[in-house]
């Protein structure tokens, strides 16, 4: 082929929307120091199983709003909790997570919507999840988002999630066996120009071909990782690694014990020839004075639901789950994995000292999440860039 040919066939394969590069997704994302994501409340009460009064609200106008607020404070990510629950939720009062709008149908309609902002959506696909099935409903959430839609790969550690879908409950490090040879499979859709025959052990597809596949580079691939068989599949497909602080949300006690698991994901990645960038989850309380933040810790606290509380705990403590040990009763009522509260300034410097552990990025959640929003946007990124984490 001449090099004239080869030159019009690639630009023919790139207006087609073909696969043209397999340069990382996070390419996307601005080349800030610090990362900055929002994380929605898609569930009911969100993180916290309190009764404090709040306006949080699992509906949709109430995330398009808090989403578009995000995109207008330059917020880089936006990303939707996927859970399957029984009527009652969590129980207690408040039906603790009951409702919850599906975060890949949320991110369809998000989309549209936006035009900036990295909207990422659990998946749990070990559920009856075909790779196709994502592989084609991403490559649509591609082109309508233009290039800024991922998937946080899940799979499941809830036998009674297993048991809503007639399945039994898997090992958890057979779990991440399938879910490797899922991401390969649905990595090839992506990728490959042809019909594609692939025989695995868990899956099988003839003659499986998308049109259109994702644009240049393929979606963010996203997940929480913390035991050796989700660090290893993580380093070998994931852009962005979710972690959790091992000693729980007291902000002193991660910031000494995050750098060695960043460190350990980093050089993992790297044994793939890859690089990854690692993102935690602080819950920001931020007032104008200590004072004032420490007054909305504990009133939050003071009226928790009892009953909704003991049952989320239980869910995660009683599982399989490496992730969230470290944290105590009370810290799981706030919700969160590391809590942050103070003022502005405070807030900064814990932002700083998670980034010198090794963190790559935050998201965010708050208790009341559109006026704490707004108090963030005003008071805390303008800090944020003085400090050098936000361009």
């Amino acid at each position: 082929m001449s090099d004239d040919a080869a030159t019009l066939n690639s630009s023919a394969r790139e207006e087609s929307g073909a696969h043209v590069e397999t340069s990382s997704p996070l390419d996307r994302i601005p080349k800030n120091k610090l990362v900055l994501g929002l994380f929605l409340p898609m569930q009911e009460g969100a993180w916290s199983p309190s009764r404090a009064p709040r306006t949080t609200s699992w509906t949709f106008d109430y995330l398009s709003k808090c989403t578009l607020k995000a995109e207008e404070l330059g917020f880089d990510l936006a990303f939707g909790l996927a859970q399957w629950m029984s009527k009652g939720g969590y129980g207690g009062e408040m039906r603790f997570r009951e409702h919850e709008l599906d975060p890949i149908i949320v991110n369809t309609a998000l989309a549209a919507m936006t035009k900036k902002i990295v909207l990422i959506n659990t998946v749990h696909i070990l559920y009856a999840w075909h790779p196709l099935h994502l592989a084609k409903f991403g490559a649509a959430l591609d082109h309508i988002s233009g290039g800024r839609w991922g998937v946080n790969v899940v799979t499941g550690y809830k036998p009674s999630e297993y048991r809503m879908f007639g399945l039994d409950m898997i090992e958890h490090d057979l779990r991440y066996d399938m879910a490797d040879e899922f991401t390969t499979l649905l990595e090839r859709l992506w990728a490959e120009d042809e019909n594609l025959t692939f025989n695995g052990r868990w899956w099988k597809t003839e003659k499986a071909f998308l049109a259109p596949r994702p644009g240049a580079r393929r979606p963010f691939l996203v997940n929480a990782a913390s035991s050796g068989a989700g660090l290893a599949y993580a380093a070998k497909h994931s852009d962005l690694i979710f972690i959790t602080s091992p000693g729980g949300a007291e902000p002193a006690k991660a910031y000494e014990t995050l750098p060695p698991v960043n460190s350990r994901i980093k050089d993992l990645a790297a044994s793939y020839g890859r690089q990854v960038k690692t993102i935690i989850n602080p819950h920001v309380i931020c007032r104008p004075t200590e004072k004032e933040a420490q007054e909305a810790y504990r009133r939050i606290l003071e009226h928790e639901d009892p009953v909704a509380a003991d049952n989320f705990v239980q869910t995660f403590v009683g599982g399989d789950t490496k992730s969230w040990r470290g944290h105590s009763r009370a810290q799981w009522v706030i919700g969160g994995n590391v809590h942050l509260v103070g003022t502005p300034e405070q807030i900064v410097e814990g932002f700083v000292k998670l980034q010198a552990a090794g963190c790559d990025g935050v998201q965010v959640n708050f208790f009341d999440y559109l006026p704490d929003l707004a108090y963030f946007g005003e008071s805390v990124i303008p800090l944020m860039k003085q400090a050098g984490l936000r361009a």
